[in-house]
């Protein structure tokens, strides 16, 4: 199935929630179809069709091929996306999702800044949130590990036109 090239195969690859929702899930682990249909309590097939929609746009890559019950299954990895707007629109709304799901009184921490900073304060802050996002994904288990939280993290950190 070709959804196009370049950016508009990425923005058709992400228009469904359910993608959305994949994306998440491949960001912190390699999963098969059938992992992914459990997590989501979707069918296997419907899995495989997002998943495959997914690979097409070019934001998953099959991380190996696994012999299950005299089967094969694709493991899928999180892949880079190109199109930077395509992405931010697509986390806009699974953010969206997200905070309706979370637990915000005291628990939570949201910010969201446009400000002027010197190159070396910012730099030193971009290691800090790097190494930060490092250890987190260190950390990150399958879905569902016993004694595991769910949780949700977002960061965008870029420089800005300095209009």
């Amino acid at each position: 199935m070709s959804l196009g090239d370049g950016g508009k195969a990425e923005l058709r690859a992400l228009a469904h929630p359910v993608r959305l929702r994949i994306m998440s899930l491949l960001s912190e682990a390699s999963l098969t179809a059938a992992e992914v249909a459990r997590e989501l309590d979707i069918t296997h097939a419907n899995a495989s069709y997002h998943l495959r929609n997914l690979h097409s746009g070019g934001l998953v890559t099959v991380a190996g091929v696994e012999k299950i019950r005299g089967g094969v299954a694709k493991r899928y990895r999180s892949g880079a996306a190109n199109d930077s707007g395509a992405w931010c629109s697509a986390l806009a709304t699974e953010l969206r999702r997200r905070a309706a799901e979370g637990r915000w009184p005291g628990i939570g921490l949201l910010d969201d800044a446009e400000v002027w900073i010197d190159p070396d304060t910012w730099q030193e802050i971009r290691d800090r949130m790097a190494a930060a996002v490092r250890d987190l994904h260190e950390a990150a288990r399958p879905p569902r590990t016993p004694g595991t939280l769910r949780t949700s993290t977002t960061v965008a950190l870029f420089e800005m036109d300095p209009r």
